[in-house]
């Protein structure tokens, strides 16, 4: 081999994150070969979309709590909409959504849209990169070195289509597995060596060149892993780039898209990509300026500014996806989900902003996605604290599992491998041919029958905490102002009934806290306060 040309090519290959469309490069040893395909996992033509808000939503002022409006007015009188704009949603006075937000209303009050309260996870991280390898990744481990360094949906490829990328495309996946829109590869389709996804900005100029590789003797044992795997990754590149072409090239949106939108301009890309036939099942989009300490509205209107602005673009660009769908037939096929990686703090600064928070509402849209609002209002207290946050009512991998289960018809054991715990599905989807599990809730808001409650409340040394549950497994968590859980009071499985659970000294020092309580596919959060 001429070692001179093998070096200047694979020095070529180390820009491949682009030049490759998001493949990972550590070289694929013999387990990832066509000898050790196993069986495919799910049949299915689903598609998901994932709408990641980058930089933290502000929720709050999202989905605004209208039945608890006077706390939530006066903890950000500076950048709380005003109660007469907020839009009103069919079947529920006790919440609405932004005044900028009207095609997202017609899309809810249509049943086509689903409201996830407070959705968040145990122990929230404020930072930008932390919080979105661990809304990615499905793993909350705060220790660098102990992370997951998979993706959540990269696991879930991985598992349904083995031996990826060496056995594909075949006659039954012939397609990409996951599409980004996107300069470069984000970690929740990253795979246990490789990315299950290719990026790419503009269907019609994905990359076309020459295998670099092609004509290397495969004669330099030390080379030879390394070198097969940069022949294979810029096959299967060249092969993937002709066939999003050609999908691209055959199929045309029918719905209006709204003009100086990112957002509209990348799901329509993903319109016409499912239009022009790819069996891709995850696609990924971003809309990004979310991270609004100053300025987020203005302060002669408070609906309107930045942040009405985001609002308005994620609005009208979901809503011309969908119509999209909906004119093209492919409707039956499609769901989609926003997340950010995480809130804002529920106090506004001096700045007309808001600061990191915790948990947020998440929404799903499609005509599969089950009408209504999952959750209450977040909790609120009178007397608000520049540092409290929103405490999750939801963890956001109960929502995953949910769209794994729901959509994709994933089963244990293969669940818990890719959620790596075993988390409650919620009623989210409903109508397709995987459809709701026997022992799942089928109802939104039955934990509103539900008892949790203490006494007395403030307490100090000592109080009683009691709580209702329909059966099986019940867990009570008590969360701090940040939004972290301090003490687990119970997690075990229960008899359907009432019970009692007296505490005593908990250690804790004086300030306000949440109790959390779990019940299967129901949640129920209150506020409690311990004295000095």
């Amino acid at each position: 081999m001429n070692r001179k040309k093998f070096l200047t090519s694979t020095a070529q290959a180390v820009a491949l994150p682009a030049l490759l469309n998001g493949f990972s490069f550590t070289a694929m040893g013999a387990s990832h070969s066509n000898l050790t395909r196993l069986l495919r996992g799910t049949d299915t033509d689903h598609v998901l979309v994932l709408v990641q808000l980058m930089g933290g939503n502000d929720g709050l002022n999202m989905v605004i709590p209208l039945d608890i409006y006077s706390n939530y007015y006066n903890a950000r009188t500076n950048v709380a909409i005003q109660q007469s704009k907020v839009l009103r949603l069919d079947g529920t006075d006790k919440s609405g959504l932004h005044p900028s937000m009207t095609a997202l209303q017609n899309l809810f009050n249509d049943g086509r849209m689903n409201v996830v309260q407070s959705v968040g996870y145990a122990n929230p991280s404020f930072s930008h990169f932390q919080a979105r390898d661990i809304w990615m990744s499905g793993d909350n481990t705060t220790l660098r070195s102990a992370r997951v360094k998979t993706g959540w949906m990269g696991r879930y490829l991985q598992e349904e289509f083995p031996g990826y990328p060496d056995a594909y495309p075949d006659s039954e996946m012939p397609d990409p597995l996951a599409i980004q829109i996107s300069d470069v590869p984000t970690l929740d389709l990253q795979g246990s060596i490789y990315s299950m996804g290719l990026s790419i900005t503009n269907p019609e100029k994905v990359y076309t060149f020459a295998n670099p590789f092609s004509d290397y003797p495969m004669d330099a044992p030390p080379a030879n892993k390394e070198l097969r795997f940069l022949r294979v990754v810029s096959e299967k590149t060249k092969i993937y780039s002709d066939i999003i072409r050609d999908a691209y090239q055959r199929a045309s949106t029918m719905a209006t898209y709204p003009e100086r939108n990112s957002l509209a301009d990348q799901l329509k890309i993903v319109a016409r990509l499912i239009k022009g036939g790819l069996k891709t099942r995850v696609y990924t989009v971003t809309i990004g300026g979310f991270d609004t300490h100053k300025r987020q509205v203005n302060a002669s209107d408070t609906s309107t500014g930045l942040h009405a602005e985001l609002m308005k673009n994620l609005s009208t660009g979901i809503d011309a996806f969908q119509k999209d769908l909906e004119l093209m037939n492919l409707d039956d096929r499609v769901i989609g989900m926003t997340f950010s990686e995480f809130g804002r703090r529920i106090k506004s600064n001096a700045s007309l902003g808001t600061d990191h928070g915790a948990a947020a509402p998440l929404m799903m849209f499609g005509k599969h996605v089950k009408k209504g609002i999952l959750g209450n209002s977040p909790d609120i207290p009178a007397d608000i604290q520049v540092v409290n946050n929103i405490p999750f009512q939801y963890d956001f991998r109960s929502v995953y599992a949910s769209v794994l289960e729901q959509w994709f018809c994933v089963k244990q054991p293969a669940l818990h491998d890719i959620l790596l715990q075993n988390y409650q599905a919620l009623p989210l989807i409903e109508g397709g041919p995987c459809g709701l599990p026997e022992d799942i809730d089928n109802t939104n808001n039955n934990s509103d029958k539900l008892i949790l409650k203490m006494w007395p409340n403030p307490y100090a040394v000592s109080a009683t905490i009691q709580f209702s549950t329909t059966g099986g497994n019940t867990m009570i968590q008590q969360l701090n102002s940040l939004g972290q859980v301090v003490k687990v009071i119970t997690n075990k499985d229960y008899a359907t009934g009432t019970y009692n659970i007296d505490i005593y000294n908990d250690n804790l020092p004086a300030g306000a806290y949440f109790l959390r309580m779990q019940n299967g596919a129901l949640q129920k959060v209150i506020s409690v306060v311990r004295l000095k």
